[in-house]
């Protein structure tokens, strides 16, 4: 089979508000980024994804789009953007965009018009619909709180918005909606844009008659249940066909509710629609039990439910589809924290095992800004340290409005999986707010920034970011990690991750000790012919000390 360019690439997610501020405002911007591309490209990565940095209220920090054609004047502006993209390619990388197109901004031009009137041209370029016995169309409830309905007196009707009423829904039902969309792709990959991430994709069609969510309707019964539309394929194929087929492009979808099946009928190798996905499964581990408080939780996930959900997609998607590969990003709470023990004592072995864990796996890896440093979750305290959307509204309707948790609970809740412990400012150096701007940042700094930031770790030879280093450039020179096929060992293991990987004569063995405890395991790595990396300075055979990772490679006889 050939092998496609982004198959072999590692990507380097940046949230720009949070990356570097090269003018001082408290917001990273576009200049700030131009100017790490060389930190970028010493890490080995060979894409950057860009969260959207296009005009916007910033309701929901730039996924609320009001002109898919302008930068944020936060970032600069288009001569800014235009240098950074030069820029990346001349240091021998690719350029990845944020595609927002479920929905746009109230703001935007195009809903200004359809909300005047139902004769405009307008008018159906959103999702309109008339009240149903005085109140909503019916009972969907918005992923940030609340009903997915506003009622806007000017029409008499309720338009849709599955996020925040700031958000309202494009009606993919209509064509001049896909052509809109179709012409704002091709605006940006004619300036020499490499591709997209596209921001839940897979909502844009609609159930027809938008009927009730049965049972219980709650946040996330809603996005189950409008989640993989029965046009979807559809519009997606046709996406492919008027534009991306055009380019030489890399593109993921992020498609929350989506399984294994549905990643091979979107993204298939054999498909003429999407490279890959982002899936949720595994970032959705340890939800509560409780299904009306959705996410929020503050238990720690379960070793053995993480396997099942990493094995069952590298089983179902290896020779069909292909895999994106991450722990965490701008939604997610920081890896290490989440997933391991961001404990001081052992959070540089932690990260570590972790990084092994994940690019050992086939598939595309992402590694989201400050992974690389192992950066941790902020720890907040006060709700007053808190920026998103989602945790302030979580909040309001979960303690204050529905009292199903104590305040003190919720606050727990939020330190463990709150969006805004990913977007704290990169930690660059020991100076004042980390080296990210001399101005007050737009987000707190994680206090530990001291400790964990660049310019330690790149004069330290055992920190988390000569790690990296070594297993991006590891998976680069070895067709065994890209491409081999993978077998799942002992699935019923609570304490160490373990897998194979095979190609062309050889096996890769992988070993990861998800816990604090010493542990034996015996898959004959002593027959290996050599450990291809680990983060302890030697191998101990059997014994896997805390948090240690190893990966041997074999020769089959």
């Amino acid at each position: 089979m050939q092998h496609q360019w982004w198959q072999g690439s590692v990507v380097y997610q940046i949230y720009p508000m949070s990356f570097q501020d090269s003018n001082n405002d408290g917001v990273g911007d576009l200049p700030g980024i131009t100017s790490r591309l060389d930190y970028i490209k010493q890490l080995g990565v060979d894409v950057i994804w860009l969260n959207p940095i296009y005009k916007s209220p910033n309701k929901d920090n730039g996924y609320d789009i009001a002109d898919y054609k302008a930068i944020n004047p936060l970032y600069g502006d288009m001569n800014d953007f235009n240098t950074l993209l030069q820029q990346v390619h001349e240091h021998g990388m690719k350029l990845m965009m944020d595609l927002v197109v479920n929905h746009t901004s109230d703001q935007h031009a195009w809903f200004k018009e359809s909300r005047q009137s139902k004769d405009n041209p307008y008018a159906d370029y959103y999702i309109w619909r008339d009240p149903v016995d005085g109140h909503e169309p019916n009972n969907w409830q918005a992923a940030f709180g609340g009903p997915a309905w506003t009622y806007v007196p000017e029409r008499g009707q309720y338009y849709l918005h599955l996020f925040a009423p700031a958000q309202p829904d494009l009606n993919w039902e209509n064509p001049d909606v896909r052509q809109a969309v179709f012409d704002i792709e091709r605006f940006w990959l004619n300036k020499g844009v490499d591709g997209f991430r596209m921001d839940v994709i897979n909502l844009i069609s609609k159930q027809p008659g938008l009927p009730d969510v049965p049972g219980e309707a709650t946040a996330g019964t809603t996005m189950d249940f409008v989640a993989d539309g029965p046009r979807l394929n559809e519009f997606l194929h046709q996406m492919n066909e008027e534009v991306l087929a055009h380019y030489d492009v890399m593109t993921v979808g992020e498609m929350p509710g989506s399984t294994p099946e549905d990643a091979i009928k979107y993204t298939g190798l054999k498909s003429e629609e999407l490279n890959m996905v982002f899936q949720f499964e595994h970032v959705g581990l340890s939800a509560n039990p409780d299904v009306r408080l959705g996410k929020w939780n503050d238990q720690p996930v379960k070793l053995t439910e993480l396997k099942d959900s990493l094995n069952r997609w590298e089983q179902e998607l290896d020779g069909k589809g292909w895999n994106s590969l991450y722990w965490n990003n701008h939604d997610q709470p920081r890896a290490v924290s989440r997933f391991a023990n961001d404990d001081p004592a052992v959070r540089v072995r932690a990260a570590k095992m972790l990084g092994t864990a994940l690019h050992m796996l086939q598939g595309t890896p992402y590694v989201y800004e400050g992974e690389e440093l192992g950066m941790t979750n902020a720890h907040f305290t006060s709700l007053s340290q808190y920026r998103d959307l989602e945790s302030l509204n979580g909040y309001k309707e979960m303690v204050e409005e529905k009292h199903l948790v104590s305040s003190s609970q919720m606050m727990k809740d939020l330190a463990n999986i709150s969006r805004d412990n990913a977007r704290t400012p990169m930690q660059w150096s020991t100076a004042a707010n980390a080296g990210f701007s001399e101005h007050t940042p737009w987000s707190e700094m994680n206090t530990n920034y001291p400790e964990i930031n660049v310019a330690v770790e790149e004069n330290d030879q055992d920190s988390v970011l000569k790690y990296y280093q070594k297993l991006i450039a590891l998976r680069h020179g070895s067709d065994l990690i890209k491409f081999g096929d993978f077998e799942a060992l002992d699935a019923d293991d609570d304490q160490v991750y373990a897998y194979k990987r095979h190609y062309d004569g050889h096996t890769l063995l992988v070993m990861c000790n998800f816990t604090n405890d010493t542990v034996t395991r015996d898959y004959h790595q002593g027959e290996a012919t050599e450990e291809l990396i680990g983060n302890y300075a030697d191998d101990q055979g059997v014994t896997l000390r805390p948090y240690e990772s190893k990966v041997y490679e074999f020769d089959e006889k």
